[in-house]
């Protein structure tokens, strides 16, 4: 069995639609892709005939309840969590950081260390720099290297100290694309006993995740990144979640994981989640000919990867052939399986705004600026002059519209 890239797109009704004329070529995805026809499909089904509160005995709430259930297991099974009772549910994934900050912090002491990356997006910087600035914690950089885009990780091993409590990375840049080796970080800051949390938004909606393997302590993620709605999912350690002091009401939930979701939660939003790993899976069991299941996800994850290397390669390679284009990540072909296909570009003739907005006009989506990886958009450079142009195709798009994106910048940039 093969990728089928024509079955894939027919399950996506935004792919076929067309402003005057002219179809749109979706290349926003680092900041969130389109969803599966039955994705929505579940989310209004949800709404029409199970729309009610948690804990009831009539059918609606029980209904609910189902849809909530079938999520989580759905979302353990896409990381392969030990239990559905791990996967705590939010609105995004920097409202749950934000949020379990503050559980954290109930950890530490003054005079601990953090260690931050200077690769991420700043929902894994800032909310725990606000929370080292409450508590009077040291925070310590994690620097990478402007040259190769890359951690050195012996770099790390200076960083770690007897009072490192936690240190937070990313598994993926949303910026750069850098795929980063968090399962040897785990073990570095494991060995110091310290926690660790990974903001897996840009590494999951493109390889196979298993927590179990990488050894982290927490996880957390944005489902509309990878085909569903937006909500953010946090997978956190079982001890530790229940270790933790959840900042909640009173007549909440008190066991794990109810006790960490604040409010009543988006269940519209949970049947979607479980419809857009339902769908990954259908990958795997139709074009990778896996069982059904996490060996169905896995299977799924791989094929996407592989066709999405081969999309990197060719805009990448495109792109090195323009005169003034910079592209600000990893471009050497033997390295592509250590980045995503997120991919970055600055001109020095031509702001990144002028060349969103061209692409715009032209119905391409782009995405331009720092992207709210502030400290990575400083390490190279380019913070003060408008950021980057952010290119980041998944596995609906084709080489077609690589190349269309490719001879429209040209134009843009007067080749």
């Amino acid at each position: 069995m093969s990728f089928d890239l024509d079955a894939v797109r027919a399950q996506f009704p935004a792919l076929a639609i067309k402003d005057d004329g002219v179809r749109r070529i979706y290349l926003d995805n680092p900041a969130g892709t389109q969803v599966p026809r039955t994705v929505a499909d579940a989310m209004s089904a949800c709404l029409l005939s199970a729309n009610a509160n948690l804990g009831g005995y009539f059918r609606t709430s029980q209904a609910a309840g189902e849809i909530v259930s079938s999520a989580r297991d759905a979302m353990a099974d896409l990381l392969n969590a030990p239990s559905s009772d791990e996967i705590v549910f939010g609105q995004n994934m920097t409202t749950i950081t934000m949020h379990i900050s503050r559980s954290i912090g109930r950890l530490l002491r003054p005079g601990d260390e953090i260690i931050l990356s200077r690769m991420d997006h700043d929902a894994n910087v800032w909310p725990w720099a606000m929370l080292a600035r409450d508590l009077d914690l040291k925070v310590t950089w994690l620097p990478f290297n402007i040259d190769t885009f890359e951690f050195d990780l012996e770099v790390l091993d200076n960083l770690i100290t007897e009072r490192t409590r936690l240190l937070c990375v990313g598994g993926a840049s949303n910026l750069t694309g850098t795929l980063n080796d968090v399962t040897t970080i785990c073990a570095k800051a494991r060995a110091a006993g310290a926690l660790t949390y990974i903001d897996g938004v840009q590494s999951v909606p493109h390889v196979a995740t298993d927590v179990q393997a990488i050894g982290c302590d927490f996880l957390v993620c944005s489902p509309y990144k990878f085909f569903g709605p937006h909500q953010g999912v946090l997978w956190g350690r079982r001890e530790l979640l229940e270790k933790l002091e959840p900042y909640k009401v009173r007549p909440a939930a008190s066991a794990i994981p109810e006790c960490f979701e604040t409010g009543t939660q988006s269940h519209e939003g949970f049947a979607g989640i479980k419809a857009a790993v339902d769908y990954l899976a259908w990958i795997g069991e139709s074009m990778a000919g896996a069982t059904s299941g996490r060996p169905a996800l896995r299977a799924a994850m791989e094929t996407l990867f592989a066709y999405e290397k081969s999309l990197a390669a060719q805009l990448i390679e495109g792109l090195l052939d323009i005169d003034g284009v910079t592209v600000q990540g990893i471009t050497s072909p033997d390295a592509f399986d250590r980045r995503v296909p997120t991919v970055a570009i600055t001109h020095d003739r031509t702001e990144p705004t002028h060349i969103a907005e061209s692409l715009a006009r032209e119905n391409i989506f782009v995405w331009k600026g720092h992207n709210y990886a502030i400290e990575a958009a400083k390490a190279l450079n380019i913070y003060e002059t408008g950021g980057a142009v952010r290119i980041g195709p998944v596995h609906y798009n084709s080489a077609q519209e690589i190349d269309e994106t490719l001879a429209a910048l040209r134009r843009i940039l007067g080749q």
